[in-house]
């Protein structure tokens, strides 16, 4: 698809499902690469339509940003904070957002219950924005080596989340990372009790920790913390995919 929003050409890469009954609600998954990637290396990296044909998968591309490690805004990406006054990029992405959903609403039968986010990196920090600013439009979050940036945003809306995050990442340190999830997913959520161990991935490097905090609200909590660094691990796909597929709109 392309459109224009704010004065930006915009295009996201979208697969239409290849299974499912005619006029059935299908669900719907916004997933967005890192700083600097762009919306085929997204889909052949996350392959979420491969893992899930019967959904609406959008690969959105990012256009220049600044960013933490791209202060001067010469790679694409995403802004990382309502009202982004670096690089005067305002909610130009969020705008983006707004409109691929509505377009969405008018090719196909977008389940409301079931809209869904996903990324890497700079498109796990946009998640993460979507999240505070849009969560009333979201079913779950998947994040992989992203945090959310606090201050200035907070989140306010119970959503099921799955946090992928590596001890060795020096990118976005793991600390600040696991600080999102200590301090703003699992309170907003109501999964501040002791977590319990779940199931590794058989192909997650060994020393992978699973854990699972439950939700008052039916809006768990769950973690996949590696030992690696900056990466998205190839078992993370299916882990988001199985994740999304149990959780519906609170």
């Amino acid at each position: 698809m392309a459109c224009t929003v704010d004065g930006e050409k915009r295009e996201a890469l979208v697969y239409a499902p290849t299974i499912g009954i005619k006029g059935e609600k299908l669900p719907l998954v916004f997933a967005f690469h890192g700083h600097g990637g762009n919306m085929q290396g997204a889909s052949q990296l996350m392959r979420i339509q491969i893992l899930w044909p019967g959904a609406i998968v959008v690969y959105p591309q990012g256009v220049d940003r600044p960013s933490p490690v791209d202060p001067s805004g010469n790679k694409p990406g995403w802004q990382l904070e309502a009202n982004q006054a670096l690089g005067n990029v305002g909610n130009k992405d969020l705008h983006f957002f707004d409109a691929m959903l509505a377009a969405m609403h008018e090719k196909f039968t977008v389940d409301n219950q079931r809209v869904y986010t996903t990324g890497f990196s700079n498109g796990a920090g946009f998640s993460y924005l979507l999240w505070a600013e849009r969560g009333q439009q979201l079913a779950a979050v998947g994040e992989v080596a992203g945090r959310l940036f606090n201050p200035p945003e907070h989140l306010t809306q119970p959503r099921a989340v799955i946090a992928i995050a590596g001890t060795m990442d020096t990118t976005d340190p793991f600390a600040r990372q696991k600080a999102t999830i200590d301090n703003d997913d699992r309170p907003v959520d109501g999964a501040t009790g002791q977590g319990q161990p779940c199931q590794v991935p058989n192909a997650a490097t060994n020393g992978t920790e699973c854990t699972l905090y439950a939700s008052t609200t039916q809006t768990p909590v769950k973690t996949l913390i590696h030992p690696g660094a900056h990466v998205y691990p190839p078992w993370a796909p299916a882990e988001i995919v199985a994740f999304f597929k149990n959780h519906k709109r609170p």
